[in-house]
């Protein structure tokens, strides 16, 4: 056979070859007879069969593990990789990072407890304060059942010093054009007349019995002003007082009406004679006098010339001199050298209020609104002064005073003039003779504004010089305000009154 002829067969027996099927593997006969115990099959588990190929190709060993790069933020996630151990070692590695999350979790969650609780603590806590359980009784009015923030804002710590307030028998006569249904001033005050607060201010002698001080405070409360009228101690109020002298110092202690309080005489006076619905009272003492004004810090004012209160009680003179306390009682009850004797004496009075009024303001634009009521605080706490009101109605009323402006603070004086009188025991006394129709217009002007005007009729002033007869109106119009008083001089002297002594201090 030639080279093509071997050529030719090689490739038709590969032709023939690619084109049969392979051969199968020969397989091994196994026994499928039963063994002779039988072997247990779980439920689920279906018996093997066994088949055994010819060829086995042994199995493939898995790889070793090889030790990977953990980056920095992977730092603790695994454990470190020990030489010549097995892979499956690793399986329970240290998770560091897992447990830092679990225990930055379990702090949360400690927090968000510990905040639920003490969320749930202080709504209780409220829910408890606000609850109706105390009883409130006051004078006047039906008892009440108020929870005990409503309790503490009632709470009227001295009122017991003088005693509650009547509300007034004679009508009011609201203006209706101006204190229509829903008119309001915004602070809730138990007020008389809505749109404004009166307070009595009265300043005891030392023996705590004649109201030497007596100013009405008005507080327009919607107009944003403050108005202050000042009652002559001198004034005359027959009706009211059984003193011989009829002066109105002497009715919170002689008065006629001895079924009220003394408080209540002086507000009844006050109120028949000056048409001025008092809404509440705050009483001093002279002496308490020292330690409100040491409590703030002193009081600031110029002193025009030097005041000998007594020979060992001397104001100096010079400008912004602050007074102690003790000099501030010296400089308000002081009256000896004034040409106008008391009449002076309230006129110098009106400029301690002025230099009163800006230390408040700088309290509060200095050191803020809560050292005011601190102050405050103190003086409830002491007793310095007696009032019916509570806590919070004082609270509300300094926080107003606080926004006022000094030009919005007016002062006025009871218009009248010096007289003598004499009384039925014989003896002549020094008043103060009110001038009904100046004092009367002059209230209409500047302390009934949600008020109708007060007629002469419904004033039970009584004048000892009638107007015909009258020495001077000097005193007729004496309004001023904070910021003017801020500048205003001292009240004429008389030299005459001079101590004697003082000419040969000089010498």
């Amino acid at each position: 056979m030639n080279r093509e002829e071997l050529n030719e067969e090689f490739n038709r027996n590969a032709r023939n070859a690619s084109g049969q099927p392979k051969p199968l593997r020969k397989l091994k006969r196994i026994d499928n007879s039963r063994p002779s115990q039988p072997v247990y099959h779980g439920l689920h588990e279906a018996p093997s069969i066994d088949i055994a190929i010819e060829e086995e190709k042994p199995r493939r060993r898995a790889p070793e593990p090889i030790q990977t790069y953990h980056g920095l933020h992977e730092k603790g996630r695994a454990g470190d990789i020990v030489e010549g151990a097995d892979f499956d070692d690793f399986d329970d590695f240290d998770d560091g990072y897992s447990n830092e999350k679990g225990r930055k979790k379990s702090k949360k969650d400690a927090i968000i407890k510990t905040a639920a609780i003490l969320l749930s603590l202080v709504t209780i806590i409220v829910l408890f304060l606000n609850m109706p359980i105390l009883w409130y009784k006051k004078k006047g009015q039906p008892d009440q059942k108020v929870s005990i923030i409503k309790y503490f804002k009632l709470w009227q710590p001295l009122v017991d010093l003088e005693g509650e307030l009547e509300k007034p028998q004679t009508n009011l006569n609201v203006d209706s054009d101006i204190v229509t249904d829903d008119f309001t001033d915004g602070l809730d005050l138990p007020q008389l007349v809505e749109g404004q607060y009166t307070v009595l201010f009265l300043g005891f002698d030392e023996d705590l019995e004649l109201t030497d001080v007596i100013w009405i405070c008005q507080f327009d409360i919607a107009a944003a002003k403050l108005h202050i009228l000042q009652v002559p101690r001198d004034c005359a109020v027959p009706n009211y007082t059984s003193n011989p002298t009829t002066k109105i110092n002497s009715v919170y202690y002689e008065g006629y009406d001895q079924d009220v309080s003394k408080i209540q005489r002086v507000v009844n006076c006050i109120q028949d004679n000056f048409g001025i619905p008092i809404d509440a009272y705050i009483t001093t003492a002279c002496y308490d006098i020292r330690d409100i004004v040491d409590l703030v810090g002193g009081v600031t004012m110029d002193i025009d010339n030097e005041i000998i209160y007594e020979a060992d009680k001397r104001i100096p003179a010079g400008k912004n001199v602050k007074l102690s306390g003790e000099q501030a009682e010296w400089f308000v009850r002081f009256r000896h050298e004034w040409l106008q004797g008391d009449i002076g004496r309230v006129q110098n009075q009106r400029r301690f209020m002025a230099a009163a009024m800006k230390k408040i303001l700088s309290i509060v634009k200095d050191e803020g609104k809560m050292k005011l009521y601190s102050y405050l605080k103190t003086i409830y706490q002491k007793k310095w002064i007696a009032t019916n009101m509570s806590v919070d109605d004082l609270s509300k009323l300094a926080d107003f005073g606080s926004t006022l402006k000094m030009e919005n603070v007016s002062v006025n004086m009871v218009p009248g003039e010096d007289a003598m009188y004499y009384a039925a025991d014989g003896v002549e006394y020094s008043i103060y003779s009110i001038h009904k129709k100046a004092t009367i217009d002059m209230l209409n002007e500047n302390f009934r504004p949600y008020q109708l005007p007060l007629l002469p009729s419904e004033s039970n002033i009584i004048e000892y010089v009638d107007e015909y007869n009258y020495q001077y109106d000097l005193y007729d119009d004496t309004g001023a305000t904070f910021e003017e008083l801020q500048y205003a001089t001292e009240p004429l002297r008389d030299p005459e009154k001079a101590p004697w002594w003082k000419e040969y201090e000089n010498d």
